[in-house]
């Protein structure tokens, strides 16, 4: 622990590099054995806090959980994170709440009894340089560090990103366009306009993610030109209001491929921050196999081989979606089933001429 001058006041300063966070790793939970393909949480879920929503109410019980000596802040900046260690090794830093930050915080939830904030330091011209953070680390996109931080301190990271950025945009009443104040621990905001006095509470945007095959041992992925260079991926895409989940599937992949499924499962959901999805995954089965890409959704959208995804080298040219996402986990899943579909046994021979739309050392 270290002293560290804060408003006025000394507070301990938990770097949170194993003390914090390791007693949570989440990598296999033992109420969720590995045992299938949903044994494991997705990255940024299943994180063992309590949200204490019954606290939010209670302003005295929040004023006296951030003066508490053991309570814990997570900053966030932009819509980064504040972390610590190599961009391999990243940790968050947790710093003593308490004090004046010049913004209302937010309450998180309770970890082990611990109750966790979060701030939007993003008014500060150099935020990494306010007394109580200046020397224990920087200002980080999730995105970039998210994927090798132990599990609990990714989805905490995740959490507090999504609500900041969140308050941050509704900072006047959608109704009347009146302010509209923080309450209940910075999970809703109230229009000031007594007239008005709309409640507005968090928004997430749920997003189906598919894994679409035609149950012969191949896949669709496609490419989005804001994707990284050579990433591909599995199709996604917002549900629309009075749209069922398995409805929003069939219209998206028709709309981007122009393929028809059927056979729609579910596989597992994902909190996606980025800036405020659910992203909710499922794998569909082809009945149409000529593939019509919409050039406005995506640059590309072909059919790919299990054997060829199997022993592929990562390159500017093609790779895989990032390894924190449920694409990844679904495209990974899906090729370690081994076989075609449910057959589970050899995968019929592939046409070479469908795979050369991609000058790729490894053939298709």
């Amino acid at each position: 622990m270290k002293e560290e001058g804060c408003a006025g006041r000394r507070f301990p300063v938990s770097r949170a590099c194993g003390s914090l966070f390791a007693m949570h790793d989440r990598s296999s939970p033992p109420d969720r054995p590995n045992a299938g393909p949903n044994a494991a949480p997705n990255a940024y879920a299943g994180i063992p806090l309590d949200r204490a929503a019954v606290r939010r109410k209670d302003k005295d019980w929040l004023k006296d959980a951030w003066a508490s000596p053991d309570a814990r802040l997570l900053p966030v900046a932009k819509s980064r994170n504040f972390v610590t260690g190599d961009a391999d090794s990243a940790h968050a830093v947790a710093v003593a709440c308490g004090g004046d930050w010049g913004v209302e915080p937010v309450f998180l939830g309770l970890l082990d009894g611990v109750p966790h904030f979060t701030v939007d330091l993003t008014g500060l011209e150099a935020p990494e340089e306010h007394p109580a953070l200046a020397g224990l680390g920087r200002f980080e996109d999730l995105r970039a560090v998210g994927p090798v931080m132990e599990a609990t301190e990714a989805g905490l990271c995740a959490y507090a990103r999504g609500i900041t950025w969140w308050n941050a945009r509704h900072r006047f009443c959608g109704v009347c366009g009146s302010v509209a104040a923080g309450a209940e621990g910075g999970h809703v905001r109230v229009c000031t306009n007594p007239d008005c006095a709309t409640h507005h509470f968090p928004r997430t945007d749920p997003a189906v993610i598919m894994l679409v095959h035609d149950g012969a041992g191949r896949m669709v992925l496609g490419r989005n030109s804001r994707f990284p260079p050579g990433m591909h991926s599995v199709l996604a895409g917002f549900v629309e209001p009075g749209e069922s989940l398995e409805d929003s599937v069939r219209r998206e992949v028709l709309e981007e491929v122009g393929l028809e499924v059927t056979d729609i499962r579910y596989h597992s959901s994902q909190p996606w921050p980025f800036p405020s999805s659910l992203m909710l995954g499922f794998s569909a089965r082809a009945v149409t196999l000529d593939i019509q890409t919409d050039l406005e959704e995506l640059e590309t959208a072909h059919w790919f081989d299990r054997e060829f995804l199997r022993t592929f080298t990562p390159s500017e040219e093609f790779r895989l979606a990032r390894p924190d996402s449920i694409a990844r986990r679904l495209i990974d899943e899906w090729i370690a089933e081994g076989g075609c579909g449910r057959r589970r046994g050899p995968c019929p021979p592939t046409d070479p001429v469908r795979y050369q739309h991609l000058d790729l050392p490894t053939s298709y």
